[in-house]
């Protein structure tokens, strides 16, 4: 008998299922929020529900928004609960239980990332919440959620994504407990993990799941990561996966750590790598190959959905996080750079797609009919502005190069021409209604110099407004090295033909350089030379990038192991007091600072800058 209703049910909802994709429900103003929007729709069950810890932001840079919308064009029906109290059970029943599988992330950022700064101290304030107010999402959300989901609905499906699942995906260095954690996929009760930009995945796992699969069964789809039983892995055999070494032993071995984060850095490709498997103590967790990067119309597709740009119309107070990117566009996806602090190589990945200008444009033109667009487009860029259209032949049949960084050095076989970038700059200038169009996510100032075109004096004459961000970073060349980023010379040059540019047209314009401190291998000493550097040339800036080991990028490898993963070297980390001073020697002419930069100054035997010379860092009391 239970056998019969059990196939009775599966019936009815395959039945229900193509009923709804028969009628296909127009994508909606917003996706509901609650069971009396979605009936305003037709809907009576949602066949997904997107748990986020942001406020409902219908906005392509907000990534609960763009899965939500792809989903619906997919043809499923989908609604969001947002920022839910997870001490209660009302709000995770809010929407009722969906047909397929519940989609978990904490939001835009690491849910720990959110709530404290650098030197662990609570942040008052969200800007992915309404009117900016804090706390409204649990330490590491993913697994609060999850939890909380998976006590209510125990047979629902529960599938991970964002940049919390995604970059926590293998054991992983968690600065806030300091210890080594266990993949949130071990910690939570999900049944499937996407990582990555989670479209075609997500997409995969809804229409697999639509056709009556078991989510169980669903374990080799590229781009998702998965658990399986350790009898059972023993006995499949573990031919083309690269195993690395265990949670146990990356927890008590440091050398072990890094080399495992080496071991699943190179298989970061979806062309070249390779399924990578890390034993836990009750599990395996599996990570396929990387999904295909989207093609250009998939991308274009997926960016010319009807996103309103505007918060859901429930909430009373506005959304901080929508100001500065409300009228911005994103052009293209991936970067190359391979920063060692940066962990896109573990999300987006090194091949860079790009959009049409054709698509770029018909985005920019519906901006412009906005009651509130007021001519000026904030950003065009993805990562790094200037990648847009770049590419190397290599990636369309053997992916990135895994024995080296494309620029570090700046390869030869890369395309490094700005010339695609520069004609859709041009065409949206000459969009009806736009007055500005700004770059303000930044350039990679090593590509410019690579470049014979007039890039820059293009964008110097139209797309600064007033400054430009660069992240020289550092100024000493080992440390950039560590870094992978170009060295002091790059940087002087490029800020010299900037200077040379902007005095030819007559434009008083500034770079916005950021510097960071405390990364590994950067002593006192360095620090104190990077000081000098920004007194002499009157860089100096309020804004400091104190380093935050967040889970799997290279340098939170180097600060916990004190190991460069890369050549297995020693690192020298600063920690505790030392991490202060060398902060505080980047404010140096904050009198609060006064005593760690004294301090520091000491340590280095550097007093000859104390005193009331012109070259002196602090006065002496």
């Amino acid at each position: 008998m239970a056998l019969i209703l059990g196939a009775l049910q599966e019936t009815i909802r395959v039945i229900t299922l193509r009923f709804n994709k028969s009628r296909m429900i127009p994508q909606p103003t917003f996706l509901p929020m609650s069971l009396m929007e979605a009936k305003k729709l037709g809907i009576e069950y949602l066949d997904i529900i997107l748990i986020t810890g942001d406020a409902y932001v219908d906005h392509p840079s907000f990534g609960a928004a763009l899965i939500g919308r792809v989903l619906w064009d997919a043809g499923f029906t989908v609604g969001i609960i947002s920022q839910p109290d997870w001490k209660k059970e009302d709000d995770f029943r809010r929407l009722g239980k969906p047909r397929f599988f519940f989609a978990v992330t904490s939001g835009n950022v690491d849910s720990m990332v959110n709530k404290y700064t650098p030197n662990l101290k609570i942040r008052s304030d969200d800007v992915y919440s309404p009117g900016g107010i804090g706390r409204l999402r649990p330490n590491r959300a993913v697994i609060v959620y999850s939890d909380k989901i998976h006590s209510l609905f125990p047979d629902t499906p529960i599938v991970l994504g964002g940049v919390e699942a995604s970059l926590r995906r293998f054991a992983h260095y968690d600065y806030w407990s300091d210890t080594v954690r266990r993949s949130i996929l071990a910690d939570a009760p999900a049944n499937i993990l996407v990582f990555g930009m989670g479209e075609r995945q997500i997409v995969e796992i809804a229409k697999r799941l639509s056709k009556g699969e078991d989510i169980d069964e669903i374990t080799s789809i590229a781009g998702t990561t998965i658990k399986m039983e350790i009898n059972k892995w023993r006995r499949m055999g573990h031919a083309g996966y690269v195993d690395i070494p265990s949670f146990n032993e990356v927890r008590g071995d440091k050398e072990l750590y890094s080399k495992a984060f080496y071991l699943h850095y190179k298989e970061q490709d979806p062309i070249s790598g390779r399924p990578v498997a890390q034993m836990h103590p009750k599990t395996v967790i599996i990570q396929n190959k990387p999904a295909l990067p989207l093609k250009i119309p998939e991308l274009d597709h997926i960016y010319e959905l009807p996103f309103t740009r505007m918060s859901h119309p429930s909430y009373k107070k506005s959304i901080p996080a929508l100001s500065p990117v409300k009228f911005s566009i994103v052009s293209h996806r991936g970067c190359f750079a391979s920063c060692s602090f940066c962990a896109l190589t573990h999300h987006q990945g090194r091949i860079v797609t790009s959009r049409s200008i054709g698509s770029i444009v018909l985005e920019v033109k519906r901006m412009t009919r906005m009651h509130d667009f007021k001519g000026i487009v904030q950003d065009v860029g993805g990562p790094t502005a200037n990648m847009y259209s770049m590419h190397c032949q290599r990636w369309d049949l053997q992916g990135a190069c895994t024995d080296k960084i494309c620029t570090h050095p700046l390869c030869r076989c890369l395309d490094t021409g700005h010339e695609e970038q520069v004609e859709l700059l041009r065409r949206l200038r000459e969009i009806k209604g736009v007055k500005k169009v700004f770059i303000g996510s930044g350039i990679r100032y090593d590509l410019v110099l690579s470049d014979s075109s007039d890039y820059l004096s293009e964008i110097c004459a139209h797309h600064i407004s007033g400054h430009l961000k660069v992240a020289p970073e550092h100024v000493t060349d080992r440390i950039t090295d560590i870094m992978h980023k170009p060295q002091r010379p790059v940087f002087e040059e490029f800020s010299k033909r900037f200077r040379e540019i902007n005095k030819k047209l007559g434009k008083e314009q500034y770079l916005i350089p950021y510097f960071m401190s405390g990364h590994p291998g950067c002593t006192i000493k360095d620090m104190i030379e990077l000081a000098e550097y920004i007194l002499d040339n009157n860089l100096y800036t309020e804004q400091v990038q104190d380093f935050t080991p967040t889970p799997m990028s290279a340098s939170t490898c180097m600060y916990y192991t004190g190991i460069d993963p890369f050549s297995m070297k020693k690192v020298h980390v600063a920690k505790g007091r030392e991490k202060r001073i060398q902060r505080a020697l980047m404010q140096y002419k904050d009198e609060k600072n006064y005593g760690l930069v004294y301090d520091g100054l000491k340590m280095a035997g550097r007093e000859d800058l104390i005193g009331n010379g012109r070259k002196c860092l602090i006065r002496r009391r």
